[in-house]
């Protein structure tokens, strides 16, 4: 149950500046364990803590000034580490929440009103058997009750078959990093057909994270660069970015974030596309002020 990784004690400083209001998507906080602890049926146990003042200080060397944090399965259901970290920082810092799927719609106010603003499902064999498509989009109903997106996060090879069911949500859904494609695979292979199909539909968005997963050449990442490019220069008003620190359940070398955030320059080459993907596409899927 160890993840294969943690973040970088020591990254490098990014030769990127980046604008005012840069959003870090997609993050985790792990820990302290002794005041959050894990879940006891969690399907595995980081490597080591990360808590929300580490997170604090790797947005502070980046540049980064806004976040979205994602519940981490290895916390389960409870979420208060996640609400901790967002009452450090409050309106510069959100949530997403991993919650069942017959929550009372009480609870789910009470996460709004601490900074939450969307539920996570994952898909994933790694992490275990999660609710089921056909509840996670009957709960979309209520999501529209408190203004909440849904976030998936799937094996690539699940997202063609999913596309009809998704298509059925009553509110916005962001796919995760990219659909985890694999970059050995080629720029044509079917889930990254499957993705593009999907944002042509209203409603849809799409992290741009998670160009070191795709990649099988290791640093600096550069064969899974092209489909986060493409995503980018096809769809700029439905795209995302995010760190994933501390990459948990990430094989091969820790990343270094200031590489990371460096990448962002192949990713958006030009000023107008990062203020999108950075800042502008976040205020207006998170709300931030």
């Amino acid at each position: 149950m160890d993840q294969k990784s943690s973040f970088h004690p020591n990254p490098s400083a990014p030769r990127l500046k980046l604008p005012a209001g840069a959003t870090d998507c997609h993050c985790h906080v792990f820990g302290p364990e002794a005041s959050f602890p894990y879940a006891e049926d969690r399907t595995y146990t980081p490597a080591g803590e990360a808590p929300k003042e580490k997170l604090f200080a790797m947005h502070d060397a980046m540049g980064l000034q806004r976040c979205v944090i994602v519940q981490a399965g290895c916390h389960g259901f409870d979420n208060s580490v996640v609400a901790d970290a967002i009452a450090a920082r409050p309106g510069r810092y959100l949530g997403i929440a991993l919650l069942p799927t017959d929550i009372p719609l009480e609870t789910m106010r009470a996460l709004d009103a601490k900074g939450f603003r969307g539920v996570r499902f994952n898909f994933m064999r790694h992490l275990g058997k999660g609710a089921s498509l056909t509840d996670v989009i009957a709960m979309t109903e209520r999501l529209v009750e408190v203004g909440w997106h849904l976030q998936v996060h799937m094996e690539k090879e699940l997202l063609e078959e999913m596309s009809p069911e998704l298509k059925r949500s009553h509110v916005p859904v962001v796919i995760d990093h990219m659909a985890r494609v694999d970059a050995a695979l080629g720029i044509e292979q079917p889930a990254f057909t499957a993705l593009r199909r999907i944002l042509e539909a209203p409603g849809f968005w799409v992290k741009v994270s998670g160009s070191e997963r795709a990649s099988r050449d290791g640093p600096p990442y550069a064969d899974g660069v092209p489909f986060a490019r493409s995503l980018v220069a096809e769809f700029g008003d439905k795209v995302l970015w995010g760190t994933d620190w501390p990459h948990p359940n990430l094989a091969g070398p820790v990343p270094d974030d200031g590489m990371l955030v460096d990448l962002i320059g192949e990713i958006a080459p030009g000023e107008a596309a990062r203020q999108a993907l950075l800042v502008d596409n976040p205020a207006r899927l998170y709300g931030f002020s």
